[in-house]
């Protein structure tokens, strides 16, 4: 009896091989925002910002898409920084306008609005954060 559950416990660990995954995100665009920092009774403080990252492209008959209307089109992404050295610097360096690099992985959930209205949000949690030159200000 007792090989019999030795062995049904190691064919159970066997088959529980974990598969390698990947979550990573990569964004490069301008801070819509400065930062907030907030934190809820017994959690890790985060700080919070949004990014817009733009995507553009021509409409036109023409193949080489040399001549026709420039589109565009912008996306805002909500940012969540809670690594808490990479926190403290978001929080005091990042400014609405610059440009930065964000890395990180996409996390969704759900929270209760103030009329008690299941939402959905989802959130980049940044674990790299890179400020870029802005050369059109450094100019000015």
């Amino acid at each position: 009896v007792l090989r019999q559950f030795v062995r049904h416990e190691s064919e159970i660990a066997s088959s529980l091989v974990l598969e390698r995954s990947l979550n990573r995100v990569q964004l490069l665009g301008r801070v819509g925002q400065d930062p907030v920092m907030r934190q809820v009774e017994g959690k890790n403080p985060v700080t919070i910002f949004s990014l817009a990252t733009n995507e553009m492209w021509r409409s036109g008959d023409n193949e080489t898409y040399q001549m026709g209307d420039v589109s565009q089109k912008t996306t805002w992404h909500r940012i969540s920084v809670f690594r808490p050295g990479l926190r403290d610097v978001a929080y005091q360096y990042v400014k609405k306008g610059s440009r930065i690099y964000v890395e990180g992985k996409v996390d969704y959930g759900e929270y209760m609005d103030k009329n008690n209205v299941r939402r959905q949000a989802t959130t980049i949690i940044a674990d790299n954060i890179i400020f870029l030159s802005d050369q059109t200000k450094e100019k000015a």
